[in-house]
């Protein structure tokens, strides 16, 4: 996906340069931690990582970025290293930035939103998931279209190109518009599909199982249901939600739905995009979140978790917290279960923990059919 129009052609593997702004009173080790999640976004999607930079800034300048003394000082490392790709750890970029930064480095220039539509892009399996990253880019391209001028006429590729952008870019707004309309209402037809499917499974408890990217989530439920779901050390292993039935002991049994992964900053057109499949969060009757015991930040991430499902109207559904990957970080354990007294710790790898995450389902299990008996 190409929206910030990026003209300049990569190698099979792009050699990048991230960049991180440090502006008046920002917090220094949020800044570090997502400079340090922008590492594994771009590792995921393919690049090589040759240099990264933090640069005080007072402001961001409106034509560049960064001042012309970092310009200056960036260009040189570009050609000395042969850097086919900068990355600034900021969520959107304006055309004529993009134009300017491009112009002067000679390499490509994305932000961080275009790496995680690129990553999008490579993971889309379904149909389902398809048609939402597509649908995302091109609401990401939209409001960019403005500026572009003779950009439009030009293609390139690598990371940040992959997609609808380099067949898309020479179309004009009512043609995306269109594209747009057709796709909101394929994935309408797709919601109408799982409504069905869902008033069929009416009978059953639901549960969604959640998380921050990379978590562990589907490796969790293969286990639980025995299942062999797609399973991958990556960031956004998967993008597709999958039902599986779940016993929890002779005479009872829920479905659990594993769900995107979440992230910081993820942007708002991603979330609006896949809407269809977080409706398995909004429709669960319950959820499990999944926590990496093994991180660092544990408590931003639930943190970040917990405000995407406020944002989904989900957060007042009984959660049950579930810190995955306790046999890689034996030492975290006693901590976390002093703080989260109610959680479960476990290893979703080595199905460990399991039946006490399925005694504390059984329990929301026996309170629901109680209230609805």
């Amino acid at each position: 996906m190409d929206a910030s129009v990026n003209r300049i052609k990569s190698s099979a593997d792009d050699r990048a340069f991230l960049i991180s702004l440090r502006l008046k009173n920002e917090n220094t080790e949020e800044l570090n931690d997502s400079l340090n999640e922008l590492k594994l976004l771009v590792k995921t999607a393919g690049a090589v990582i040759t240099d990264t930079a933090v640069i005080r800034r007072d402001r961001i300048d409106p034509a560049f970025i960064i001042g012309s003394g970092h310009l200056e000082i960036i260009k040189n490392t570009v050609k000395d290293k042969k850097i086919t790709l900068i990355v600034f750890d900021i969520n959107q970029l304006r055309p004529a930035q993009v134009r300017n930064l491009e112009e002067r480095l000679k390499c490509r220039v994305v932000c961080r939103t275009e790496i995680i539509l690129d990553i999008f892009a490579k993971r889309a399996r379904s149909k389902e998931a398809s048609i939402q990253v597509e649908l995302a880019q091109l609401k990401y391209i939209l409001p960019r279209l403005k500026g572009l001028g003779d950009a439009l006429s030009q293609t390139g590729a690598g990371i940040g190109t992959r997609g609808p952008g380099e067949k898309m870019l020479e179309t004009d707004r009512r043609h995306i518009l269109k594209r747009i309309s057709k796709l909101d209402k394929k994935l309408k037809e797709i919601s109408n599909h799982r409504n069905l499917i869902r008033k069929s499974r009416s009978g059953m408890l639901k549960g969604a199982v959640v998380g921050y990217t990379n978590a562990g989530k589907s490796t969790l439920i293969n286990n639980l249901a025995r299942d062999d779901l797609f399973v991958e050390d990556r960031l956004f292993a998967t993008l597709d939600s999958y039902t599986r039935v779940v016993f929890l002991d002779a005479d009872k049994k829920v479905l659990l739905t594993d769900t995107v992964g979440f992230i910081r900053n993820l942007p708002a057109n991603l979330l609006e995009s896949f809407k269809s499949t977080l409706e398995e969060i909004v429709n669960a009757d319950f959820l499990i979140h999944v926590i990496d015991i093994t991180s660092h930040d544990i408590e931003k991430k639930i943190n970040i978790v917990d405000k995407e499902l406020s944002v989904l109207q989900s957060n007042n559904k009984p959660i049950i917290l579930f810190f995955n990957k306790a046999d890689s970080s034996s030492g975290n354990v006693n901590v976390v279960l002093e703080k989260y007294t109610n959680a479960v710790t476990g290893s979703a790898l080595k199905n460990t923990g399991t039946h006490e995450l399925k005694q504390k389902i059984i329990g929301i299990y026996n309170n629901m059919t109680t209230l609805i008996g």
